[in-house]
């Protein structure tokens, strides 16, 4: 591990002015690559203090041996060598999208003699005209298959294509009229590429233009009583209609425009785009990429664009380009676009109408294409096994933790506080297992006694039943245990039946949604109930730290490390888990308010109301001058909750049924 300070370059060498700079390992391999408005500014900001710097931005000046850089006269130069770099030295440590797939697209060979109608994957090459890229092969082969008819354009290998000129006949296509037949003579080269370009025209979304064309046609075809030539014509208009409705209308006003949206967490992000021209969407591709630099939501976009426009040129960089967020400096961006256009391109994001409902439909794609990028990679068995290891490693386990459970705590400024517990067990989710818990000990917004204590109730549960000795144990703290698929409690069941009951299992690991603190509370309530065979730790989400009791500092995994993946999956599942149930708490006992019957009460006053009496009851003994007292109630609304209270009758008392007594309402909930 180098030392930063010892290849930081001196005071006054770097000059304070538009470049791109390279970071060195020992071995001279370039490992990062990045540009700057300012050279100065920027390279100081990797040369501070190591505990500073971002985990990742920290792991690269540390593996770095050498920096360098380049200057350059603008940001655009600067965009254009940054993208030339990274591509020529493919440095570890910058983002690199991957494709999730090798897309299709519907190429037209206009650099041969007779251009050839194909599906092509991998690179471009030049002289040949690209539509797509598609979602699927047979989705091209159906459209091509359409437009033949109107097109006849070779689609043919050249193998083919020689061998029936040389047998002086057509293939099945030139009998059936789905191909010209230039093989053999039936048209010039020159009627031949009139036919391509007609083709291309058409894909490229000048469609109406040519239909009504067709139309017109037809129309004089059957006002010459040439009725079979009028025929034809209709099935042609209808096979291109039929092509036309493969790409549904998206923008009525026949915009040609890329949409980029980025879904991402900690570990990883994915991008989706959609490529609409003629308002029609023409084809969709997406990345997954591993966030290997300390980048957010602009960076990725860059990132994006200069991927997707980094070799293109001409109609394949749109006029316009949607995006989520915009880069740094967009206006360097938008220029180094128009440059590869050769026209303005306007890079903005979507606000209003249309274009804004499909981003979202872009969106919900990347969205998408991110939870199934992270089902499949934990779905198979040779990588969770991979990631126990690593965890057990990390942390100094003797084996793997086959059964990890995890704690998160929700409440919402203090209110309505519960937690949750999530297990996974050989690195996947056991649904039946998820538990979940009201914290009643105590109000207000404190984490670590809150975490202390689901963890004692989980344990002491724990321990009783292991000592059990045919009768259930309750709770031996105020709340509920509930189970999260429905079924039925455990103390309900009979002891004979087979079945485990809840928490009959310990953990070899528990997870805590939290740093230091939240670690510290579950070793001590785990030690207080003399258990020493679970293991502790908690993750931190802001910079995804794994701490360990007792531990000063974190341990931090490798940034591809399986074994912080399957972590961030189970902090994340308890977490979302956790707010689920925090949520419907939260909306039962907003619902079952009385003043929801008051009309034009919202829930800012309604909440005013609370905590200016302190319970529904005060509420309902107080007069309409007391309630107008409260700020922002008027006089006719103070009328219209003394109204509603009056009509609502309260709940008939609860009685203790084993001391007979009335336990009443009071400003915390009830009590005897």
């Amino acid at each position: 591990m180098a030392d930063p300070s010892s290849y930081r370059p001196k005071p006054g060498e770097i000059p304070d002015s538009p470049g791109v700079y390279k970071f060195r390992d020992e071995h001279r391999r370039v490992i990062y690559v990045g540009k700057a408005k300012s050279l100065r500014q920027r390279l100081a900001s990797y040369f501070q203090d190591l505990s500073s710097l971002h985990p990742r931005t920290a792991t690269m000046v540390t593996t770095a041996a050498s920096v360098e850089w380049t200057v350059v006269a603008t940001e655009v130069e600067a965009l254009q060598l940054e993208y030339s770099w990274i591509k020529e030295f493919d440095p570890r440590f910058n983002v690199k999208y991957r494709d999730d797939k090798s897309y299709p697209y519907l190429a037209v060979t206009l650099n041969e003699e007779f251009p050839r109608v194909q599906v092509l994957r991998g690179a471009k090459r030049k002289g040949v005209r690209y539509f797509g890229p598609y979602g699927h092969a047979w989705a091209i082969r159906e459209t091509v298959d359409l437009m033949l008819r109107v097109f006849p354009v070779r689609t043919c290998s050249a193998g083919v294509f020689k061998n029936h000129r040389q047998k002086g006949r057509p293939c099945l296509l030139g009998y059936i009229g789905k191909c010209s037949a230039p093989c053999v003579g039936r048209v010039t080269p020159e009627e031949h590429r009139e036919l391509a370009e007609e083709f291309c025209d058409f894909m490229a979304g000048r469609t109406g233009a040519y239909i009504r064309r067709l139309e017109k046609q037809m129309t004089a075809a059957a006002e010459e009583m040439e009725y079979e030539r009028a025929a034809r014509l209709r099935d042609d208009i209808e096979a291109l209609k039929r092509a036309l409705e493969k790409n549904a209308v998206v923008l009525a006003d026949a915009t040609d425009a890329d949409l980029i949206a980025v879904a991402e967490d900690e570990l990883e992000a994915a991008v989706q785009i959609f490529h609409v021209r003629g308002g029609r969407v023409r084809g969709q591709r997406g990345w997954v990429t591993d966030k290997v630099e300390a980048v957010d939501t602009p960076g990725l976009v860059e990132h994006a664009l200069q991927q997707l426009y980094g070799e293109e040129s001409g109609d394949a960089v749109p006029k316009e380009v949607l995006v989520p967020a915009l880069p740094e400096h967009p206006e360097a961006v938008s220029q180094w676009l128009g440059a590869r256009r050769g026209s303005l391109v306007s890079l903005r994001i979507p606000r209003r109408g249309d274009k804004k409902d499909l981003m979202a439909t872009v969106e919900r794609n990347a969205q998408q294409a991110l939870a199934l990028h992270k089902t499949k990679r934990a779905s198979d068995l040779t990588t969770r096994s991979r990631a126990l290891e690593e965890i057990a490693e990390a942390l100094g386990l003797d084996s793997a933790p086959l059964r990890i459970e995890c704690f998160d705590i929700s409440h919402l400024q203090g209110e309505d506080v519960v937690a949750s517990m999530v297990v996974f067990e050989d690195g996947l989710a056991r649904k039946s297992e998820y538990r979940r818990f009201q914290i009643k000990s105590f109000a207000g917004q404190d984490d670590v006694r809150s975490m202390h204590e689901v963890i004692s109730r989980r344990f002491r549960r724990y321990l009783a039943e292991k000592d059990r000795t045919g009768e259930w144990i309750g709770a031996d703290t105020p709340g509920d245990d509930t189970a999260a698929a429905g079924e039925p409690p455990a103390a309900g069941r009979p002891e004979d039946d087979g079945r485990p009951r809840r928490f009959a299992y310990p953990p070899q690991l528990v997870v805590v949604d939290g740093g230091a603190p939240q670690v510290a509370a579950a070793r001590r309530a785990l030690d207080e109930l003399g258990i020493d065979d679970v293991a502790v730790c908690g993750l931190a989400k802001r910079l995804e730290e794994v701490w360990l009791p007792g531990e000063s500092d974190p341990v931090v995994l490798p940034r591809s490390s399986e074994g912080l993946y399957l972590l961030q999956r189970v902090r994340d599942t308890a977490h979302d888990f956790a707010i689920r149930y925090q949520r419907s708490k939260r909306a039962k006992r907003i619902r079952t308010s009385p003043l929801d019957a008051v009309p034009g009460l919202g829930e800012t006053r309604k909440q005013s109301l609370i905590k200016h009496f302190g319970s529904v009851k005060r509420l309902r003994q107080a007069t309409i001058e007391q309630i107008c007292e409260v700020p922002g109630m008027g006089r006719k609304t103070a009328e219209s909750v003394v109204a509603a209270l009056a009509q609502a009758a309260p709940a008939a008392p609860a009685v203790n049924t084993a001391t007979g007594e009335i336990i009443e309402e009071n400003d915390g909930g009830s009590t005897t």
